[in-house]
């Protein structure tokens, strides 16, 4: 039987207010563990809290960014368990009354082609303490920082089908996420962790199978493997006559596969009730309009408006437009030598294989746009060639110098001088009779044999234009 994948995402995003999302305490990352958790956060008796409005702005930004019908009446509920990060014994969200409703994104897949991925709901909610195991002998530690830090959980609909799909639509959320400057979103810190969920049906079904739910998935590449672990585990327990339960797998990174964990809870279990220390947050067309009148351009507006402006390829718009941060960097780079094209050619060849090569963000660049700006203009002016310029863009890694310093202290500048390069030329002329006597002859190809010949005595200084011409001169 052929079988085909369903699979939902849910994405908890930690949104980057100053205090948390009921208390006054700060919600920085990297704290000593439990110096950042007051008496609420704590759940000592008698404390109440109070909502923090930032955290309902950011949500509000998010969902006029992917369209969504904005909640003007949401209602905060409790959801009741316990675990041992987890002070009150219950987590404050939202179930029936969302802040943020139905939306949509456009993710591009692989082949180009675009699809666009329902968004059911985003809600407000509280984050759990942190649990740490591996700094204590036959125990465990509780660290409150986290408890009580302000999350926007986004939940698509079952509409993905693989797991290249999945990480464009996290991908693509991630961007717009970043973008709306709601959160950092660096997964490798959990600011955002995904829940993925998981089931298979015979090809051209309709009714969905049972459902299986990975949580806390912090890294795109694992989302993947781990996608694709569950999907094969299914395929296994079906054919070899068994059921797939509703459960909880843990993805095994270095084992690359899924293995059981805990059953998975439905929804009578957590006993939702209306939060009743909170109002219900109520909003207007006004407090809405406010709210989308700060936004600023998003991913796909970015994108097709590099394609008009600065005439680049759909795929070099999409790279350069991926994260707020790297579309920056490409305008002022634009602006400051006045070449587009060879703007984006640098940064999304070699600027962007050398970020890759070293695991940094553009942020963290050694080179700055400034100077790289500066590089592309000494090409312009025929200062360097294309080829001495890579050689300048490896010195400027380590060499914090101004770039005409390096390019006059390695004496890389280009030979334009006419009389020069037909002293060389001259030279190859000498040493290549047979070569030459093909180019009089009508081969035209062996000239590129000739201009590499007085490029190399050069040591590659020579202008190739004026080379290229020289030799067509003289040898005529």
């Amino acid at each position: 039987m052929e079988w085909e994948s369903v699979i939902g995402l849910e994405v908890h995003v930690s949104l980057s207010t100053k205090s948390k999302l009921f208390s006054g305490t700060a919600s920085e990352f990297g704290a000593e563990p439990n110096t950042q958790a007051n008496i609420f956060d704590l759940a000592l008796p008698g404390t109440l809290p109070v909502f923090n409005e930032e955290a309902l702005k950011m949500a509000v930004r998010f969902g006029l960014a992917i369209g969504a019908d904005i909640g003007k009446h949401s209602v905060f509920d409790r959801k009741n368990y316990f675990y041992p990060d987890l002070p009150k014994g219950y987590q404050v969200t939202q179930l029936d009354f969302p802040i943020v409703g139905k939306g949509s994104l456009t993710i591009t897949l692989e082949d180009g082609t675009e699809k666009v991925i329902s968004v059911t709901r985003a809600h407000i909610e509280e984050n759990a303490g942190k649990s740490l195991h591996e700094e204590f002998s036959a125990r465990s530690g509780i660290d409150l920082n986290r408890a009580g830090e302000p999350l926007l959980e986004i939940v698509s609909e079952p509409e993905i089908t693989n797991a290249k799909e999945a990480v464009a639509y996290l991908k693509k959320l991630h961007s717009i996420v970043r973008y709306l400057d709601i959160s950092d979103a660096i997964m490798a810190q959990g600011s955002m962790r995904c829940d993925v969920n998981v089931s298979i049906r015979p090809k051209g079904e309709t009714d969905l199978g049972t459902r299986t739910e990975i949580k806390n998935i912090n890294s795109f590449r694992f989302v993947e493997k781990a996608i694709k672990s569950e999907i094969i585990r299914q395929h296994e327990v079906i054919e070899d006559g068994g059921e797939v339960l509703q459960e909880t797998p843990r993805y095994d990174a270095n084992k690359d596969i899924t293995t059981s964990m805990r059953s998975k809870e439905v929804e009578n279990d957590y006993r939702y009730f209306p939060e009743p220390d909170l109002l219900p947050v109520v909003i207007d067309d006004s407090y809405i309009s406010a709210v989308k009148a700060e936004l600023p351009e998003l991913p796909d507006a970015k994108k097709e408006r590099f394609i008009e402006e600065f005439s680049l390829s759909t795929y070099d718009a999409g790279v350069l437009t991926a994260t707020r941060e790297m579309a920056e960097y490409f305008e002022e780079v634009t602006q400051g030598c006045g070449d587009a094209k060879l703007a984006a050619n640098w940064v999304t060849g070699d600027l962007l294989a050398l970020l890759n090569k070293n695991d940094i963000e553009i942020t963290e660049s050694p080179i700055q746009s400034d100077r790289l700006a500066t590089l592309i203009s000494r090409i312009k002016d025929s200062t360097v060639s294309g080829k001495i310029a890579k050689t300048v863009f490896e010195t400027m890694i380590d060499d914090s110098a101004a770039v005409d310093e390096i390019i006059e202290q390695k004496g890389l500048k280009q030979v334009t001088d006419s009389g020069e390069i037909g002293k060389l030329v001259d030279e190859v002329i000498t040493n290549n009779p047979d070569q030459v006597q093909q180019f009089k002859d009508g081969k035209e190809a062996v000239l590129g044999y000739l201009v590499g010949q007085v490029m190399k005595i050069s040591q590659g200084k020579a202008n190739p234009g004026k080379v290229n011409e020289l030799l067509r001169e003289k040898i005529k």
